[in-house]
């Protein structure tokens, strides 16, 4: 049997690669709401409480674009959380015509939660796993983020 090409262990891999993702998060995703059914903020909603995290205050067309999602898109979930009380809308302070969303004391808690959650979850899924396993994970994450950088940054690219 010919080795495969590169073109071909490389399709195989993302193929593998998408896979494993996609298990690995409808997996951490029905887990969260069995184990933790008070759980209940939807993906979407814990990504832009994510993102406000790392870059508050920010206007919605910002959020819009960083998330790559439609602004009227982002409005509206803004809005929900906004009624959740888990993020403020205030005027801009780098443009008083404009607004801006800030995370709440009670969408910090709300996020801290969901990642506490998460990571007691991986971290039981983990121990599972026998120490070449948990090498291997570990050994895999550099990378993992270095291949979420290629992606943001080529969809960045992509958008301009």
């Amino acid at each position: 049997m010919p080795p495969r090409s590169r073109s071909s262990a490389q399709s195989q891999d993302a193929r593998l690669l998408t896979e494993a993702v996609t298990r690995l998060r409808r997996a951490l995703r029905a887990s969260i709401r069995t184990d933790y059914p008070w759980e209940q903020l939807p993906m979407a909603q814990v990504e832009l409480l994510q993102v406000l995290a790392e870059h508050s205050p920010a206007r919605i067309g910002d959020l819009a674009a960083r998330q790559r999602l439609a602004t009227s898109t982002v409005s509206g979930l803004i809005g929900q959380m906004i009624n959740a009380g888990l993020v403020a809308r205030a005027v801009d302070p780098a443009d008083r015509r404009a607004s801006a969303v800030t995370l709440t004391d009670a969408g910090r808690a709300q996020l801290a939660a969901w990642a506490d959650a998460h990571e007691r979850r991986l971290d039981a899924a983990l121990g599972a796993l026998d120490e070449g396993e948990r090498e291997v994970v570990r050994a895999a994450l550099p990378a993992l983020f270095r291949l979420a950088e290629h992606l943001d940054e080529t969809a960045a690219s992509r958008c301009r």
